[in-house]
């Protein structure tokens, strides 16, 4: 069944795998947008977010709601494409569309339906993909680990939109290892926004978007942070 799905991501950031074209040419995290509607197919109504570049700090909180109500209005599911070069260091959050669109995705919202109804949306589920750099690596992200002497994934949450970071390791009643070296394992479904390499989506997509839902199903054990810094 067809999904109404919204995808949020840095357009320009082209420090990415080669995924598309000669191999002269630079690709960008839209190439990975435009590969990831051609997997889902056709039956999937998919929205894409920040194309525009535009300046957010020129935009009225009317004109940026309209906006992204018109992106975001009536998806399902979100998915955010973390790339290495997502954040623009020189401005705020709330500055920025890809923090906006995570906002407005968590949000129950109202709006008016065709027949002159009042109908509030749901919360959206949510997934984060993790998008390969140009050296082919994700460890700018996550990398593999040894935590209490057993493997782990590591995720350097801290360097994510600081409305990601909070949406993650966010469940109320975590089932997870304090080790000794100070870091900490989560198990099982401990984040809001889970987060997965392109490539581990590509080859099971099903699963993580059902993953997502069924997170989203199970709301009232996460606590959700809708807003922007």
């Amino acid at each position: 069944m067809g999904r109404k799905i919204f995808i949020s991501y840095k357009y320009a950031d082209s420090d990415v795998r080669h995924i598309k074209g000669e191999d002269w040419e630079t690709n960008t995290v839209r190439d990975y947008v435009d590969e990831l509607q051609e997997i889902l197919g056709e039956s999937n109504q998919i929205n894409k977010g920040e194309s525009d570049g535009e300046d957010l700090s020129q935009l009225s909180e009317e004109t940026i709601w309209k906006k992204l109500k018109d992106r975001i209005y009536d998806s399902t599911l979100t998915i955010v494409l973390i790339s290495k070069n997502m954040k623009d260091i020189f401005k705020t959050e709330k500055n920025q569309w890809i923090p906006r669109e995570i906002s407005y995705s968590l949000k129950e919202t109202s709006h008016t339906d065709s027949s002159g109804n009042s109908v509030t949306s749901k919360t959206n589920a949510m997934l984060a993909i993790v998008i390969p750099d140009r050296n082919d690596s994700y460890s700018y992200y996550t990398y593999k680990n040894t935590c209490c002497d057993t493997k782990c994934r590591t995720l350097l949450t801290n360097t994510l939109f600081s409305i990601l970071q909070k949406n993650m390791f966010n469940i109320k009643s975590p089932d997870k290892d304090d080790c000794e070296s100070g870091s900490t394992i989560y198990h099982g479904d401990s984040s809001y926004i889970p987060s997965v390499e392109w490539d581990t989506f590509i080859n099971n997509i099903d699963t993580y978007i059902d993953k997502a839902y069924e997170i989203q199903d199970n709301i009232d054990n996460y606590n959700i942070y809708k807003e922007v810094n």
